[in-house]
């Protein structure tokens, strides 16, 4: 991840250690977007909090991969990941919980031309594969009394979105703002009535510059919304920085910039 407050929002699950679980099916859902889930194993124990969940991904490289691994990841024993050979060290990439079903969960991947290696697991994966997974809760972390939102994403950001709006109390309100690359990526989201969707699509450029835009277009109405934006590098620190200046408290937003554009 790039700049974030995460750190300072982030509701931490009551416990995190690697998970081992399996792949289900892998479907491709869209252009841009592959869908894999995952069952089996330890699924079990993992702990379903909602909203923009999020855990660390370790996709084996060799049969010895996941072997390796801690069964928890702290300064010491990301060090000592960091040792283990290039042969041998799983991939490790952060990814949202997309949607939980009792025995499963759905991760999203989002697939851009010639894919890294996580985009290239998820188009090539088998059911009975093996991954790890260590859970590190949710970010989007409002007060109580707030229910007024303003979500803001471009692809990288919408698992993360819509597992925000299927978790909204059912008398929330306000605005979710959704970048895509095509038409086709669009997806069906569950949302409270009162949060009003706009979905963009982008046939060039530099994915984040259309949400980033049209956000600023958006009333912040006071300190009584909760501001939250992920995505691109500059779409999540722009827009923090706009909503800071546009009078909401830097405790009622959350930003983080997945990944940077060069």
């Amino acid at each position: 991840m790039a700049r974030t407050n995460i750190r300072t929002t982030r509701i931490k699950p009551d416990q995190a250690e690697l998970l081992t679980l399996h792949v289900v099916r892998a479907t491709r859902l869209s252009p841009h977007f592959a869908r894999v889930t995952l069952g089996g194993g330890d699924v079990e124990q993992f702990r379903y909090m909602g909203f923009d969940q999020w855990f660390r991904l370790f996709i084996p490289v060799s049969e010895h991969s996941l072997a390796k691994l801690p069964r928890k990841l702290d300064t010491l024993s990301y060090a000592r990941y960091l040792t283990i050979a290039k042969t041998d060290r799983p991939v490790l990439r952060n990814y949202t919980v997309r949607a939980h079903r009792p025995g499963e969960l759905d991760v999203d991947f989002v697939i851009h031309g010639p894919s890294g290696p996580a985009g290239t697991w998820a188009r090539t994966c088998a059911p009975g594969d093996a991954v790890g997974v260590l859970d590190e809760g949710i970010g989007f972390n409002p007060s109580p009394e707030i229910r007024r939102v303003l979500l803001v994403a471009e692809e990288s950001g919408l698992p993360a979105t819509a597992g925000i709006l299927a978790s909204l109390p059912a008398d929330t309100t306000g605005r979710a703002v959704i970048e895509v690359p095509s038409e086709e990526d669009r997806q069906r989201l569950t949302a409270p009535a009162g949060v009003e969707i706009t979905w963009l699509t982008r046939s060039s450029g530099v994915p984040g510059r259309l949400a980033l835009a049209a956000a600023r277009e958006l009333p912040v109405d006071g300190p009584r919304t909760y501001g939250w934006v992920v995505g691109e590098q500059a779409l999540a620190s722009g827009l923090r920085k706009h909503w800071v200046g546009a009078g909401m408290a830097k405790q009622d937003l959350m930003f983080c910039g997945y990944w940077r554009h060069h």
